[in-house]
């Protein structure tokens, strides 16, 4: 399991305690408004986001990774290519749904962090469908199974996760538990692998 800052080498016992601070953490996000202070739609606003969510479990909280992960076959953006990665993201136009669901595809190719993308990058994804459809996605009509495996197959073709999503959009773009059910730890990929270590530093 990963070093945190919370001192417990049960990984059960951790990874209840990290789903409990980060969703009391989350909740707080919404209720403060202090999300609508972040960027939309850029690496930066993912950031502020993986930050305020992970400040108080990981060093690495808000830092782009240093480590090549992988789950099952699928191999994630190398380090070594992931910051050019996050600028062409950046640019992506995301004035559609379609344009924002390719957007949020390529986020999670990149994967930036060691851990906490996908309850971060989903906050993400409704700022932006937020801000530019007036919708977000009721995770509450997404079964986790149907949504992890099409996201598995995104990068190949993403007509899959766009009809998922698509099916779920709901007009409640401030009701606090269609938010909160967006960061369920039950939606992440599990048991990460790493392959060949390498450093940012270059």
């Amino acid at each position: 399991m990963l070093e945190n800052k919370l001192g417990i080498t049960n990984s059960i016992e951790f990874a209840k305690e990290e789903e409990r601070i980060t969703k009391i953490k989350a909740r707080k996000l919404f209720e403060t408004k202090k999300l609508d202070t972040f960027e939309i739609g850029t690496f930066k606003g993912l950031v502020q986001i993986h930050n305020y969510l992970f400040e108080d479990i990981y060093e690495f909280a808000g830092k782009i990774r240093t480590q090549n992960i992988s789950k099952s076959n699928f191999r994630f953006a190398s380090v070594m290519y992931l910051k050019e990665a996050l600028r062409k993201i950046d640019e992506m136009p995301q004035s559609t749904f379609d344009e924002i669901i390719e957007k949020y595809v390529e986020m999670n190719i990149a994967h930036p962090f060691r851990e906490g993308n996908g309850r971060s990058t989903r906050i993400w994804l409704d700022m932006i469908l937020k801000k530019e459809i007036g919708m977000v996605v009721d995770w509450n009509k997404i079964d986790k199974q149907d949504y992890l495996l099409a996201m598995e197959r995104s990068p190949i073709k993403n007509t899959e996760i766009k009809l998922l999503l698509k099916s779920a959009l709901t007009d409640k773009i401030n009701d606090r538990e269609v938010y909160m059910k967006g960061i369920d730890a039950s939606y992440n990929y599990e048991g990460y692998n790493l392959y060949k270590t390498e450093d940012l530093e270059s």
